[in-house]
């Protein structure tokens, strides 16, 4: 997998998933993830097979957070799981039919170990603290973030806590691919905000 630059994940977007995805694909976002946490999985389903008709035929990937099962079921693209969800390497051999597995690394142990896993992109993070998580990892810093970036054989995403501000900061410690969530998902116009990331990114 080649990087792909901005990756937005999707979490209670003000104006709503299917008025966020439509901003995202035409943006021309290449990977866009679904992250609905203590949501019941009926309305994940429903939420998740609306995103998909949004990006089907399009260039951006529809990746779905946690569940393996619900995204073969809904046909993502790929699935993106964390440390205490199922392994890579399980998913592969229960879901052959998800093409994208991405993985959350937190240190540079989790790394290496997914180094040996059959993953096509790993998140890293947090970079800064962030309030989107329950339980926060503890906060890499960009020089922390970077040395695992520079580690991965495969694209390594940058993410917790980065916006506006602090964008060229990440690019600077390494990141050639970085996540946002509340930057677009807090925004009245998600696609501004998105365009906005994208050309600070470029220019940084």
């Amino acid at each position: 997998m080649k990087d792909f630059g901005f990756y937005l994940v999707m979490t209670n977007p003000a104006v709503g998933y299917e008025k966020c995805a439509e901003a995202a694909v035409k943006a021309g976002v290449k990977m866009l993830q679904l992250r609905m946490k203590h949501v019941d999985e009926r309305v994940v389903a429903q939420t998740a097979l609306r995103v998909k008709a949004i990006t089907d035929g399009t260039e951006t990937n529809f990746i779905l957070n946690d569940s393996p099962q619900l995204a073969a079921d809904t046909g993502a693209d790929g699935v993106h799981v964390g440390q205490t969800d199922m392994p890579p390497g399980e998913v592969r051999r229960l879901f052959p039919q998800i093409k994208i597995v991405g993985l959350s690394t937190h240190n540079m142990e989790q790394m290496r170990s997914a180094i040996s896993q059959p993953v096509d992109y790993v998140g890293v993070g947090p970079v800064y603290a962030t309030p989107t998580k329950d339980i926060p990892d503890p906060v890499l810093t960009p020089a922390g973030a970077g040395e695992m970036i520079a580690a991965a054989p495969f694209p390594a995403v940058a993410i917790g806590g980065i916006n506006l501000a602090n964008l060229a900061e990440v690019k600077a410690a390494g990141a050639r691919n970085f996540a946002v969530v509340r930057e677009v998902c807090l925004s009245q116009d998600p696609y501004a905000a998105i365009r906005r990331l994208q050309e600070a990114f470029a220019n940084a």
